[in-house]
């Protein structure tokens, strides 16, 4: 068998969590404030644990829509992706290299 191409199911992931959470309301392509928010919420549970700032989500948002439409479009999703995996990588830089297991 032959061994799973995890680079490509990583970017299938990446693009069905943004249409998954994007066609709840309104314009499937964009990300509404609440899409957002429960996106962050979901599938990075994680973020519930670190102290925040008041406004934080806001100022997030502030940051994230490039365009300033109110919403977040893949283009601004994924940028948000690449900063939060070089923040990985930078932490986990002197961790050995090991694959996360499927839960």
């Amino acid at each position: 068998m032959a061994a799973p191409q995890t680079l490509q199911q990583a970017l299938a992931v990446l693009v069905c969590t943004f249409q998954r959470y994007s066609k709840q309301e309104g314009d499937r392509f964009t990300l509404s404030r609440g899409e957002l928010k429960e996106l962050l919420e979901k599938e990075l549970p994680s973020l519930g644990d670190v102290q925040v700032k008041e406004g934080a989500f806001e100022e997030l948002l502030s940051i994230l829509d490039a365009n300033r439409d109110g919403e977040v479009d893949f283009q601004e999703y994924i940028r948000f992706v690449a900063v939060a995996c070089t923040l990985c990588h930078e932490f986990f830089l002197e961790s050995p290299v090991v694959l996360p297991r499927a839960q």
